[in-house]
């Protein structure tokens, strides 16, 4: 009983977010056969059932289309501001359900801030130019894509990752030289055992502008191995 209550709740609150009022719980009544009128556009009869496809809209997400407005208006202030809360929601979890002790804010502001100065930005210019370069979806493009991604662009950005940790700290170059040969091919390891498989379905799948929000959904989670290895002494 409590699985139908559970059942019948969640699809009035699916049909709610779409704008779609559900009938009376009391009772199922047969629904009636009404003709939908037909609005003229454009010369041409579009029936009111159907959405505009040219319109973008939030649907069941909260902000949705204002995120994709800025996306169009703003992409780099847009974008940097999705690393942003990704790394800072790695880095949250990770020291709450990983790395135990008290929480340290420093660690926590430093990580943020990466996600904002370089991850953000970084990501936007380099998915641009890489998708202008490589254009299309089938399965040549996408392999290149994600060969490229992992073989050039990950060493570089684990590099650049622990050089602005060991700035941040106040480490020598020789200390931070040591922090990459130490613990550079253990991160690109690490992300060559979830990347290829995500950025196969990004590159497949999602379009150039969305590409950070899709693979910041998935780097939350990764972000805690990076938040660890970047910090560990």
């Amino acid at each position: 009983m409590k699985l139908t209550t559970l059942l019948v709740a969640s699809s009035c609150l699916a049909a709610s977010a779409f704008g779609v009022t559900p009938a009376a719980s009391t009772g199922i009544k047969k629904p009636a056969l009404v003709k939908a009128p037909l609005r003229k556009s454009g010369g041409a009869s579009v029936s009111p059932l159907f959405r505009d496809a040219e319109v973008t809209r939030g649907g069941a997400v909260p902000g949705w289309a204002a995120y994709n407005e800025a996306l169009d208006t703003n992409p780099l202030t847009a974008k940097a501001c999705t690393s942003l809360v990704g790394w800072a929601l790695g880095d949250l979890l990770a020291q709450l359900f990983i790395s135990g002790g008290p929480f340290d804010v420093k660690r926590f502001i430093t990580l943020s801030v990466f996600g904002f100065i370089y991850h953000g930005p970084s990501g936007h210019y380099f998915y641009n130019w890489l998708d202008s370069k490589i254009e299309g979806t089938g399965a040549a493009a996408v392999a290149s894509k994600v060969a490229i991604d992992q073989i050039f662009w990950c060493p570089i950005f684990m590099s650049v990752f622990f050089t602005y940790l060991g700035l941040v700290n106040g480490d020598s170059f020789v200390a931070i030289g040591d922090k990459i040969k130490a613990d550079l091919l253990s991160a690109c390891q690490g992300s060559w055992k979830v990347w290829p498989i995500v950025h196969a379905v990004n590159f497949k799948f999602i379009s150039t502008k969305h590409r950070l929000v899709f693979i910041n959904g998935v780097q939350i989670a990764f972000n805690m191995f990076l938040s660890i290895i970047g910090t560990k002494k």
